[in-house]
């Protein structure tokens, strides 16, 4: 039987990873559903954002005939690369970043919104490329949501189950994180101990996640007004 402190080695190593490799594209994605108009917009806000509302266990469905050893993508990936992206733990990471995804980006749109237009405009007066005005103004204007994003995000993958069990199974020291151990010790006879250590482990954790996303959160509502 997998050790506890392993499995929540694990779990940090899977949350961590998730956020870090979805970070890039949720900033992206926040800063685009702000700044920009395009055709399907609202389309694409709504595929981005569906894992929010969908059942993680139809997530982790999708993820596998998509990327599962016989999947569309999967199978040619397995076949001509060598790649395989289900049941190990890059499968645990990728179903927790995309379930924790919605989260993210929905952060950064906020505080993205609450950058003044006015200023990136002047910039643009000045000829600074696109790039130029969202690293030097955009971002930094918005980090304290991108990092709130981050941490939420970290906190929903962190606790990812169901789309985990269904893409990367539940593998004792390979993909099972703390809510598969879990299920996995309350039906042995002999697993209540050790599930109430992880429940304890696992609400340390989230309760942390939750304090620092507020007070990331705060210093936003409290900063003083970027067009002061």
């Amino acid at each position: 039987m997998n050790n506890p402190t392993d499995i929540i080695l694990l779990s940090l190593k899977v949350a961590l990873t998730a956020t870090l490799l979805m970070l890039p594209l949720g900033v992206f994605l926040g800063w685009l559903f702000s700044r920009k108009r395009f055709f399907g917009k609202s389309l694409f806000d709504g595929l981005v954002n569906v894992p929010l509302v969908l059942p993680p266990v139809v997530t982790g469905y999708f993820l596998l005939i998509v990327l599962g050893p016989n999947g569309v993508v999967g199978k040619w990936l397995q076949d001509w690369l060598g790649i395989s992206l289900a049941f190990n733990w890059k499968a645990a990471v990728l179903a927790a970043g995309i379930v924790s995804l919605p989260l993210l980006v929905r952060a950064v749109h906020v505080a993205v919104d609450a950058v003044d237009p006015k200023l990136e405009e002047a910039a643009r007066m000045l000829r600074a490329s696109e790039w130029q005005i969202f690293f030097a103004i955009t971002l930094p204007l918005s980090a304290n949501g991108v990092i709130a994003g981050g941490v939420l995000a970290f906190g929903r993958a962190l606790g990812e189950f169901g789309a985990t069990i269904i893409f990367a199974s539940n593998i004792p020291g390979k993909t099972q994180t703390i809510p598969l151990a879990i299920f996995t010790y309350i039906n042995q006879p002999d697993g209540e101990a050790k599930a109430q250590t992880l429940v304890l482990v696992s609400i340390v954790l989230a309760y942390l996640s939750i304090l620092l996303n507020e007070f990331l959160l705060r210093r936003i509502r409290y900063a003083p007004s970027s067009s002061n």
